[in-house]
């Protein structure tokens, strides 16, 4: 009798299967006909994508603001939205790649896109970002396609949020604000959410506003000669208590996050005393960079298609093919037009580039203008060069996803990026060249040794074996005698051993 497999199907409860299947039919088991299943233990990043995919936004729930003048720090809820881009610069091709980059956003925060409109103009309109004119379209289009809110492709001024929203009668939300909301959901560990609860105060405190009822005005204490008769009030108004509020709660992040930048600098120190190079993987987001650290050390971090899925800094050891370890740090993506409160929120997160002995820049080789990811990458990391006066590392050039490229666009890659290495992560193609172009890369040990170590310091002779380059080894009744290249500090250490025998 053979054993079927699968959802149960004849009405029994979950004890009474769990019985079911104990009680299996002896003669199908001896006859070798029962196959029994295994599943294998999820990875960390299987858990975590589970974890996300179980959170889903409710479509159909209408933001109509009532009454715009008592929003006040607002949590996003998007769902159904309109983008709305204005053209200032560069050709057609470069404005619809930043609307769709903006769709692309506007999926991952969990919103439906519905439409989208680009506007040619010299500069945003100061007053309501795309004109009077688009104004009055933009409304016919929301209340056309039953939209909730507008994703505008920039940075909106106060003013300009706070028109918009009145003259559309719904939530409007810039650029920044839909970065801010994907990272506020991605942030996993204390740090990561640290760094967004900071970004997202920094961006929101000039917004604050609200001149309702619960907003008084009134000048406090005795106004006098200021104000006169009228205008003595309760004193500090709800405005400035909310503002007063926000600047202790950002003084307080950043306390925070400078203790947290203590500790990651203790750990790089630690590495760099016991000279374990380190490789720092950046780029794009959704360029493959978690796919290729799982690929390079099997670490079974979370691997998502979808903008900024990896917030928290991951690092895993790695070998190189001749034996040397070193350590390969996945770090958060970037974007153009990053927010720059990003930037320096993520601060302390992003010194593990400028600290690295080596800069792998993974770049999306399905991307139509990879030339421009790789220049919005440069951009942010030379301003993080200039802030901290150190020179960035040596960069490796990895092209990530040939596998969804044809024959045509592999060549206008290998001519844009001629000093690139071209890899897939998912199918594991090019991983070993990657790994012998890092390991031609990583500094090497420069002090050449001849020591004869006693058996009592066995250790040693293992810290050749894992820091340096053995040349030749040999165990005579005295010690292990070890010719081999290593770092100064292992030299130091061998010197007393050395010329002897």
């Amino acid at each position: 009798m053979k054993i079927s497999r699968g959802p149960w199907d004849n009405g029994l409860d979950m004890k009474n299967s769990l019985t079911w299947s104990a009680e299996l039919d002896r003669d199908a088991v001896e006859a070798d006909e029962y196959e029994p299943i295994f599943t294998a233990e999820p990875s960390t990043g299987e858990m975590e994508l589970a974890d996300r995919a179980s959170l889903r936004r409710i479509g159909g729930l209408s933001t109509e603001l009532a009454d715009i003048t008592e929003v006040e720090y607002r949590q996003l809820r998007l769902e159904r939205v309109v983008l709305v881009g204005v053209w200032t610069d560069g050709d057609a091709a470069h404005a619809d790649a930043s609307l769709t980059e903006l769709a692309r956003l506007a999926e991952t925060a969990g919103s439906e896109v519905l439409e989208g409109i680009i506007q040619r103009r010299d500069r945003p309109d100061p007053g309501t970002y795309v004109g009077s004119g688009k104004v009055r379209e933009l409304r016919d289009i929301v209340v056309a396609t039953g939209a909730d809110t507008v994703i505008c492709d920039g940075e909106l001024s106060p003013g300009q949020l706070r028109q918009l929203e009145e003259k559309l009668k719904v939530k409007v939300v810039d650029r920044t604000a839909l970065i801010l909301d994907i990272f506020a959901q991605h942030a996993r560990s204390k740090e990561g959410k640290a760094q967004v609860e900071l970004a997202q105060l920094q961006y929101f405190l000039p917004r604050l506003r609200g001149w309702g009822e619960t907003m008084s005005r009134q000048a406090g204490g005795r106004a006098g000669a200021n104000g006169g008769v009228g205008t003595r009030g309760p004193g500090e108004t709800k405005l400035e208590t909310d503002r007063r509020r926000i600047h202790k709660r950002i003084s307080r992040l950043r306390k925070d996050l400078s203790a947290m930048r203590t500790v990651r600098g203790t750990k790089r120190g630690r590495r760099e005393a016991n000279a374990v190079s380190s490789v720092a993987i950046a780029g794009y987001t959704n360029a493959g960079k978690s796919s290729l650290l799982n690929a390079l050390t099997g670490a079974g971090v979370l691997v998502e298609d979808a903008l900024f899925a990896t917030l928290d800094p991951t690092t895993r050891r790695a070998s190189t093919p001749d034996g040397r370890n070193y350590t390969l740090t996945d770090t958060v993506g970037f974007v153009r037009h990053l927010p720059h409160q990003l930037v320096e929120a993520f601060r302390s997160t992003l010194e593990e580039v400028s600290g690295a002995d080596l800069l792998v820049h993974v770049v999306d080789g399905s991307e139509p203008s990879p030339h421009e990811q790789v220049a919005a990458v440069r951009e942010v990391l030379n301003e993080i060069a200039e802030d901290h006066t150190t020179a960035m590392p040596p960069e490796l050039l990895v092209v990530n996803k040939i596998d969804s490229a044809d024959a045509t666009r592999m060549a206008e890659l290998r001519r844009l990026l001629p000093d690139a290495v071209f890899v897939s992560a998912q199918s594991g193609k090019g991983i070993e060249e990657l790994r012998e172009a890092i390991a031609d890369r990583l500094p090497r040990p420069d002090v050449f040794v001849d020591a004869l170590v006693p058996y009592t310091r066995g250790e040693l002779v293992a810290r050749v074996h894992a820091e340096g380059e053995v040349v030749d080894e040999e165990h005579t009744p005295d010690g292990t005698r070890v010719r081999a290249k290593v770092r100064p500090d292992l030299a130091s250490a061998l010197q007393p051993f050395a010329g002897t025998g």
